[in-house]
């Protein structure tokens, strides 16, 4: 089974200086000589190198301490998840799942293989405990595939330890810039080992990077459309390890950009042939139906464990925290096993492949070529004026389950007409910034709403269960009520936020 680390560490170009004295820098009591390790890591990826274009590197190496499979994800400059799994012929599924978003149907093969003689310094405080390691590693290259292309190089590594102080490295910084050594130019090993044996980066010969990064700047009204539309699938593609990782909010986050997708193809159809967009948006709202049987039943579960808390003991009858916290994490695990399976699915590759193929040839209308300003106005109103109506059928809707069906209706259009100013904000400037932030406001205030809905139907499905079991069903009755007046409260300060809204919106 793999398991994860948080690599935090520093590159530096080395020469025959070597790695200079770093006792009294940061605490470092002691420098610690560790000897040296022979390392032999083989780098796989697809032939066209799109693990590498998104800066992923996943390798199988032998010699050190942590011998077998390493996939790295990028965090942050200088930070990345390590995720290991054990050494085995071939790359094991659980590191192949990882990368599927990026790799689809394509092979992984290897792709360099980096042999380093990595001489190790354990830097150490006062009382022994380890501060980062560092490295002097004497690197050779082969690529394994193409013309064959090899390259040398030495440099210095710095990996702070496990819960270390990011600050520390900044320290040993100082002192390695003071002794002439020079930051690397290149974020990985791998990255230096494509770039010289190779003779250009790595980053020009992916298409996928091209798409991505090689954009250029928005003019037309369907560039600016595109643009939200490709930064969507971006994030749908980087969230899905963390999605399968159940890294904390990960779900929400690719829920959120499966609608905007959905929303840009729906709102802008005078910029995007409806006949061609119309299944992709089928297909994304089947995903974010998917991604949302996780996220709903974790939003209910927080909502829920909070309001319990903050019930006085004495309210508290029978084992109803115990209870909850049972659906939760039943909910949860079967929630989550679904949720892998789906991204495993053709169906789920088939949709990133459809958008990519969107992105790539684009089916525009001709109002896809005009200056952005007035077709992307056209379209946001267009989006606001039927929320404006669905907020009147909310507030004429009489109390109970018709006007609850009508706010959730009302809050479906809000968002999407917030995604469209975010589209339109390059172009629009500072209206389509205001209307954003005012739409934020409602989908939040209808969002209680909704929220409190939900929660009402989950206490009634609980308490029928605790009744089953003999138990007290005050607490959830007392909870119910709480919620009630919760969805009342939104509901009462819904004219008047509708009111400012509209007298900000500019006619």
């Amino acid at each position: 089974m793999a398991d994860a680390k948080r690599e935090i560490e520093r590159k530096y170009e080395s020469d025959d200086s070597g790695l200079p004295d770093l006792t009294g820098v940061g605490g470092v009591a002691a420098v610690l000589d560790k000897g040296v390790v022979d390392l032999d890591a083989t780098y796989y990826d697809t032939a066209d190198e799109r693990l590498a274009a998104a800066s992923l590197t996943l390798r199988r190496r032998t010699g050190g301490s942590d011998a077998g499979w390493h996939l790295k994800l990028p965090v942050a400059p200088g930070v990345r998840d390590e995720i290991r799994a054990p050494l085995s012929d071939t790359v094991p599924e659980e590191l192949a799942a990882l990368v599927r978003s990026r790799v689809r149907d394509a092979e992984l093969i290897p792709l360099v293989r980096l042999r380093s003689a990595r001489d190790v310094r354990h830097l150490l405080d006062a009382d022994g405990v380890l501060l980062a390691e560092a490295s002097v590693d004497s690197v050779t290259a082969q690529r394994l595939t193409r013309k064959g292309g090899a390259a040398q190089w030495t440099e210095i590594e710095v990996e702070l330890a496990d819960d270390g102080d990011p600050a520390f490295l900044d320290l040993v910084d100082k002192r390695l810039r003071k002794a002439g050594v020079r930051p690397s130019t290149s974020p990985s090993k791998l990255a230096r080992a494509l770039e010289q044996t190779s003779g250009r980066g790595h980053h020009g010969k992916s298409k996928a990077g091209r798409r991505s990064k090689g954009a250029r700047p928005p003019v037309t009204a369907g560039d600016h459309v595109l643009a939200y539309l490709r930064a969507q699938r971006d994030v749908l593609v980087e969230l899905d390890p963390a999605v399968r990782r159940d890294v904390p909010d990960s779900v929400h986050r690719m829920r959120v950009a499966t609608r905007r997708a959905r929303s840009t193809l729906r709102s802008f159809r005078s910029v995007l042939d409806r006949s061609v967009t119309d299944p992709i948006g089928a297909e994304l709202k089947w995903l974010a139906g998917e991604l949302g049987v996780d996220r709903d039943q974790e939003v209910l579960a927080d909502r829920l464990t909070t309001a319990l808390d903050a019930l006085p003991p004495d309210l508290v009858t029978g084992p109803v925290r115990a209870r909850l916290a049972s659906w939760a994490e039943a909910r949860h695990g079967s929630a989550h096993g679904h949720l892998t399976g789906i991204l495993d699915s053709r169906r789920y590759l088939i949709l990133l492949d459809t958008v990519d193929t969107l992105l790539a040839t684009p089916p525009l209308r001709p109002a896809a070529g005009k200056p952005p300003k007035k077709v992307l106005d056209k379209a946001v109103r267009k989006d606001l004026a039927t929320l404006s109506d669905l907020i009147g059928q909310a507030l004429d809707a009489p109390p109970g389950e018709e006007r609850d069906i009508a706010v959730h209706e009302a809050r479906k259009k809000a968002k999407r007409t917030r995604y469209a100013a975010e589209a339109a904000t390059e172009a629009l400037g500072k209206p389509a910034r205001a209307l954003t932030k005012d739409m934020k406001s409602l989908t939040t205030l209808l969002g209680e709403h909704q929220d409190s809905v939900m929660a009402r139907r989950t206490l009634r499905e609980l308490s029928a269960g605790a009744h089953a079991a003999g138990e007290s069903g005050f607490t959830y009755g007392l909870l119910y009520g709480r919620e009630e007046a919760r969805a009342a409260a939104a509901e009462t300060e819904l004219p008047g936020l509708w009111r400012e809204i509209t007298h900000r919106t500019p006619g």
